[in-house]
Formats: structure tokens, sequence, C-alpha cells
């Protein structure tokens, strides 16, 4: 059995997941469920977005709220320090402004704006992997106009090229990435980013970006390797994220 097929089977054994029919999307590359993004604000009577009024959470909420390396499984663990890639190849300029702020935004992680309310950074070792994965401050009328610009990028950013720290010249692309239909409004992407000077194969270092809003929460992850990047921990940790969320709120409000 892979370690996609076990932490599939595990998520779903320990009923983690939103609905049933969503273990047999776990673990793959464009599950069934993942439609291409688009928004799904749910409406209130009022015709206004989700509701505003519910407080911000606590810092030991939004903490609580955060995946860990248990909820991913082995071989995920607690980050032993930023990967080495963010900084060769992150921290790359273009001249095009909005492909500008989109490589700001990877390298920051602040690719919704504003500071974080918590973060949590994970390792995958077998695949050279990291997943970076955070709670913003966003209000939702701001997380949702951060969410409308992450969705023009696939057409503004297709393809340009930008300059890393070396002055090597790298060859980027920007793909719509499909995630599970969760929350209340979301946009997936994958960026890839090549250098095809490299001696040999060219080297390239892909992430998946994820940024959903569910009510008044937001969290943004990129997930990021040298390698294949393990999507299914991406899409993994956008369900979880939601699940965790929802969890959250509905334990402050027991205790009101």
């Amino acid at each position: 059995m892979t370690r996609r097929t076990l932490l599939a089977a595990a998520l779903c054994v320990t009923g983690l997941l939103l609905a049933s029919s969503a273990c047999a999307t776990l673990g793959l590359e464009h599950p069934p469920t993942a439609r291409p993004a688009l928004p799904t604000v749910r409406k209130s009577p009022s015709g206004s977005a989700s509701p505003t009024t519910t407080s911000a959470l606590t810092e030991a909420q939004a903490h609580d709220a955060l995946i860990s390396a248990t909820d991913l499984g082995a071989p995920w663990t607690p980050t032993r320090g930023a990967a080495t890639w963010r900084d060769g190849l992150l921290k790359a300029t273009t001249p095009t402004a909005e492909c500008q702020k989109l490589l700001d935004g990877l390298y920051t992680d602040e690719l919704l704006g504003g500071t974080a309310r918590a973060v949590v950074a994970l390792d995958d070792p077998d695949a050279g992997a990291q997943l970076r994965y955070q709670l913003t401050d966003r209000r939702p009328a701001e997380a949702d106009r951060a969410l409308a610009w992450l969705r023009t990028l696939p057409q503004k950013c297709a393809r340009f090229t930008a300059e890393a720290p070396d002055a090597t010249v790298l060859d980027v692309t920007v793909t719509d990435l499909a995630l599970p239909e969760v929350g209340d409004a979301r946009q997936g992407l994958r960026v890839t980013l090549t250098d095809w000077s490299a001696e040999g194969d060219p080297l390239t270092l892909g992430v998946d970006v994820a940024a959903v809003r569910t009510g008044q929460d937001t969290f943004a992850l990129t997930n990021g390797s040298l390698d294949d990047v393990p999507n299914e921990a991406t899409q993994v940790a956008v369900q979880l994220g939601v699940r965790r969320l929802t969890e959250v709120r509905r334990q402050g409000r027991a205790q009101v």
C-alpha cells in the first residue's frame, strides 16, 4: 500500500473528512470533487456574503485550527527550517508588476496580504517538499478580493521570465489547480519555476498554492518541491483546514 493510499484511508477511518464521498478523492491529483475553482460564496437571506458579525478567533483558537504533521501522516514532520529553494528560486524578480506581486507573496508567505494569525511549516523529507500553512487576519471582503486577484493570475501570468538572485533566468508558468469544493470561496494555483540552463536535466521547482475562505476565516498554504510536489497533501490540507476551523468555531459557540 502506498503512502498516498495510507493517508487517504487513515483520514476516512478517523472521520476527518467533510463527506464520505470525499474519501474516494483524497490522494488523487485531480479529485472528481475539485472542479476549477470559482467563487461559491454562500449568500445570506439579505443577499450579503457570509456573516461578519462572528468574533475573530482568539490566539489559542487560531493555533488550534492549524493542521499538523500528525494530520498528514508519515513522512511529514515539523520543519527543520526554510527550504533552500526559497532564497535560491522564490526570491526572484520580474518587471511585470502582477507577476512580481505573486513571487513576493510566495516568498514572504503573504499571498493574501496582511499578517498571519498563526503559521505552521511541515517537511516531507522523502519528496524534499515543504508545506507552509497559515491563518490570515483578512476580513471576508478583503479575502474575497485577494482570491479574485489570485483567480486572474493563470491569465495575467500564464508564462513569464524571472531572474533568480544568482542572475539565473527562470521560466515561470502559472496554471489553475483544482481544489476540493469546501469552504465558501477558494482558489488554487500551480506555479512552476524552471532553470533550463542547469547542467543535465532542467532544475524545476513546483509550488501548489491554495487559499480558502470559510465564513469569517481564511487560510492559505503553499506546498513546494524540487521533485514531484506531493499534491495529495495539498488536497488533504485544504479539507482538514476547513474541518478544523469549523470545529474550533463550533466549540467556541458551545462555550459561550
